[in-house]
Parts: C-alpha cells; sequence; structure tokens
C-alpha cells in the first residue's frame, strides 16, 4: 500500500461519477433514473474505498501517513501533497459516509435539474475530501475555497422561497473570512519560504507575527464553524437548503472550521492561541447559552436544529482552545458525533417536509400515532442531541466540559447551562412535533418510514449508541497525533517563555 495513492482515488472518485453523469444527455424519466444510480454507486464505492484508509492506518504512528506528493507549481514551491494523521483521517471517513445518505434522501424530493443536482454534490464530495488531506498551503486553500461554489449553487437552485437571498449570505460571509486567511497563508510562505504544511508545523513564526496571523485564520474558521456572532448566515442557509443540503452543510462544512483550528491555529501559532484563549472561550460560552435560548424562541424546526449546531460548536472550540488532551479529543469526537446527529435530525425532518411540505412546528402533533417507527427514530436523535449517557453526543460533551474545567472553572460551569437549555428545547420540539392528539386532518393521512427511509435512518441510529458506548475505536486513531499536537504547543510556548528570559 505504501505507493499506492489511495487518498487521490478516493479524492477523486466523485469526479468520475460526476464526469459519468454529465455525459447522461437525453432528458426522459430513464436517464433521471441512471443518473441517480450512477451518482449513489459512486458515493457507495468511495465510501468501500476510504474505509482502505482506516484499515491501512497505522494509529501508533503521530505523523502523516499515506503521502502523496508532485510537484504543481514548482517556481512558487507549491505541491500537490496530500496525507491524513488522527486528526484529518476520521473526517475523510465521515464525509465519505455521509455522502450514500444524501443521495438516498434526494431520491423522490428532487425533480428538477436532477443532473446538476447530482453532479454538484459529487463535485463538493472531492473537495470536501481534499480539504481534509490537503498538505500544502496554496491546495489546501483551493479546496477550501472551491467547496463554496457547489454548495452555494445546491442552496441557491434547489433551495427554499428565499434561496438566493440565503446563498449570497451563505458566500459572503465565508468568502469575507477567507480573504483575511489568503493574506495571512502569503504572510507565511514570505516568512518561512515554504507552503508545505508539515514544513510550517515546525517552523517557528516570530511572537509579535502569531497574533495577527492566529486573527486572520481565526475569521476565516469562525465563519465556518460558525461562532458567535458571524453565526447568522447558517439558520438562513439551512432553511433554504434542500435536506441533502443541510446534512452536508451541518455534518461536514462546519467541521472544516474546527479542523483548521487544529491544523493550523494552535499547532502553528502557540503563542497567540495562549494569549487569546480567553476570548475564544467567553465567544463559545455566550454561543452555548444564548443560541440554546435562541433556539428556544423558533417556530420552524430547520432553524432551531441550526441554532442547536451553533450551540454544540461552541463546546467544540472551548475544547480545542482548551489545549489539553481531553479537550481536543472531546472536541474531535464531538464533530464527528455531531455530523452524525445533525446529520440524522436535518434527514428526520425531511422525512415529514416530504409529506407535508412544511418545517412549521405548529403544522404537527401527534405524530407517534400514525409514526410510531419515525417517532422512536427522532427520539433516539433528540436525545443524543442533548447528550444523554450511552450516545455518542454524551461522549464529547463530557470530555469538552471536562478540559475546559482545568483551564477555567468559571467558563465549564457557564457553558454546562447550555445542557440543561438544549434538553429544554429539543424535548420541547420533540412533544410538539410527535406528542399529542392527532387533530388535524391532514396529518391523518401520515405513512411511516418507507423502506429506503429506513436505510437511511437505522445506520445512524446504530452508530450514535455504537460509539456512545463504545467511543474507543475514534481515540485509538486520534490519540497519537492528539498527544503530538499537545507537547509540541508546549515546547512553543516554553521556548517563547526562554527566549523572554534571556
Amino acid at each position: 500500500m505504501a505507493d499506492f495513492p489511495i487518498l487521490s482515488i478516493v479524492t477523486f472518485l466523485p469526479l468520475v461519477g460526476a464526469a459519468i453523469i454529465f455525459a447522461i444527455y437525453e432528458d426522459s424519466d430513464v436517464a433521471r433514473r441512471n443518473v441517480r444510480y450512477v451518482a449513489l454507486l459512486t458515493t457507495v464505492v468511495t465510501f468501500i474505498v476510504s474505509l482502505g484508509i482506516w484499515v491501512n492506518f497505522d494509529n501508533t504512528q503521530p505523523g502523516f501517513q499515506m503521502v502523496e506528493r508532485w510537484d504543481w507549481i514548482a517556481e512558487g514551491g507549491i505541491a500537490y501533497h496530500m496525507g491524513v494523521d488522527g486528526i484529518s483521517m476520521l473526517f475523510v471517513i465521515l464525509t465519505t459516509f455521509l455522502m450514500p445518505f444524501c443521495i438516498l434522501a434526494s431520491w423522490e424530493s428532487v425533480t428538477k435539474r436532477i443532473r446538476e443536482y447530482m453532479i454538484a454534490f459529487l463535485v463538493l464530495e472531492t473537495l470536501m475530501i481534499g480539504v481534509f488531506c490537503a498538505l500544502d498551503l496554496v491546495l489546501f486553500y483551493v479546496f477550501f475555497e472551491a467547496g463554496l461554489i457547489p454548495m452555494f449553487l445546491i442552496i441557491g437552485v434547489w433551495g427554499g422561497q428565499h434561496r438566493v437571498y440565503a446563498s449570497l449570505k451563505f458566500f459572503l460571509y465565508t468568502l469575507l473570512g477567507s480573504v483575511l486567511m489568503l493574506l495571512a497563508m502569503m504572510a507565511m510562505i514570505w516568512q518561512s519560504g515554504t507552503s508545505d504544511i508539515p514544513l510550517l508545523l515546525a517552523h517557528d513564526f516570530p511572537a509579535s507575527m502569531q497574533t495577527w496571523l492566529w486573527i486572520a485564520f481565526f475569521a476565516s474558521f469562525a465563519v465556518k464553524m460558525p461562532m458567535w456572532p458571524v453565526h447568522t448566515w447558517l439558520p438562513d442557509a439551512h432553511v433554504e437548503a434542500p435536506t441533502a443540503g443541510s446534512v452536508i452543510l451541518a455534518g461536514i462544512l462546519l467541521k472544516m472550521g474546527g479542523y483548521g483550528f487544529l491544523r493550523f491555529s494552535l499547532p502553528m501559532f502557540p503563542l497567540a492561541s495562549a494569549d487569546l484563549q480567553m476570548v475564544v472561550f467567553v465567544l463559545s460560552a455566550i454561543a452555548i447559552v444564548y443560541t440554546s435560548l435562541v433556539a428556544l424562541m423558533q417556530e420552524d424546526i430547520k432553524k432551531l436544529i441550526a441554532y442547536s449546531s451553533v450551540a454544540h460548536m461552541g463546546y467544540v472550540t472551548m475544547g480545542i482552545f482548551a489545549a489539553n488532551a481531553q479537550g481536543i479529543q472531546g472536541g474531535i469526537f464531538q464533530m464527528l458525533s455531531h455530523g452524525l446527529i445533525s446529520g440524522a435530525l436535518f434527514l428526520c425532518v425531511g422525512v415529514v417536509y416530504d409529506r407535508m411540505h412544511t418545517r412549521q412546528i405548529d403544522a404537527y402533533g401527534g405524530l407517534v400515532n400514525r409514526m410510531p417507527a419515525y417517532a422512536t427514530v427522532f427520539l433516539i436523535f433528540t436525545m443524543a442531541n442533548v447528550g444523554l449517557p450511552g450516545t455518542s453526543g454524551f461522549v464529547g460533551e463530557l470530555l469538552t466540559l471536562l478540559g475546559v474545567f482545568k483551564v477555567n472553572t468559571w467558563i465549564a460551569v457557564f457553558a454546562t447551562l447550555g445542557v440543561i437549555l438544549s434538553a429544554a428545547y429539543a424535548l420541547w420540539l420533540y412533544r410538539r412535533v410527535i406528542f399529542g392528539a392527532l387533530e388535524k386532518e391532514t396529518l391523518k393521512a401520515m405513512l411511516d418510514l418507507s423502506p429506503r427511509e429506513k436505510l437511511i435512518l437505522y445506520p445512524l441510529v446504530v452508530l450514535v449508541i455504537y460509539f456512545g458506548v463504545n467511543p474507543g475505536p475514534v481515540f485509538d486513531v486520534t490519540q497519537a497525533s492528539v498527544d503530538a499536537l499537545i507537547a509540541d504547543y508546549q515546547a512553543g510556548l516554553q521556548a517563547a517563555v526562554q527566549t523572554a528570559a534571556k
């Protein structure tokens, strides 16, 4: 496997499927069916091949593995450089795992421009995988920014009534943050003489420069997470996006911000990360409590879940910048867990939306009488979102709060209020939608989960419970890389102290 370019194959395999779909010109029922099957087959094969990355990954090695490198722009020293470590590998698997569910979720609900829709998703999959595998600054930036384009189209073309407004807001927010990151990258290449990420991780940037670089990267990743107060694009984007778009937005795209903090901010700018730690803590704590309170006031199911995503990402940023083993491990686990749980919740919303074509909470009530299987699945994901012990949501929240508690007790105590508030809005939503008397005539004809919907939701139920009971497989992968990250961070701080003492 040493010379087998598995990362490139997994990254670009979706483009092969996109090219096949592009070649299907005929607009007929048979052609549309073929487009769906090609997209589904491509995503399933990509997932199966990506499992080879996990199988061949050495948990004991903290460095980058399965590395591929070819000169790309020789004059600038820019290379096509790919590789994964314990921090990035599982995000690749999460991406390839969620994509077949997105295609299945769109099977019947998307009826216009199906060919272009599937191409947009397959191109987006390539770009998302590329972000987690890129080991060159310029290559990372290309993948990171190019991902905006297909997502912009997915929301803007196949979204809801206010889709153009939501897609423009999403595009402008994320692009403005990324402009600052591009300037910071240029400064880093100028200062260090390389765009190679492994070399940059070993480079000591001057203390005076670190703060500015940290702020520039923070501007981009904070919008992507999204952190309060630059989170307002997310609820709009979720409400207008088609179901599969919301799954990818919550499941993968938000995680790019957290991944960026782990790959760049913490290891490359340790002094600035330590100096500005309290800023991140305060913003995260406000996000957790404020957006939970806002979620309580929502009338749209998708908007409520979107605000809960902002709150859960607050735990992630707190855990990462606690810069200890519990915090970082908890932050990574929370991101992976949230990818499954929030993706599943948006799929659950899609199930009732396909039947009723409304997301207003008031339009529902008493669904347990007609849809017992759906009510059970929705309950499991709601409890996981709250952080019930025995589900994957509990493990991440507990570890991040433990990590923050070691650094700042008051911030941890304040953030714990979010656990109570999340139970309040999640259970309030569940009671309004699922319980009560089945009075509305439109709901009395509702059918329970179809075989396709069971195929989408049941595997996610199994994984959410499995990783809640046995989180070991995730921690086994991340342990060595997280330990190395913390050691490098501490060494950077220690070197700065010694330099200042001279």
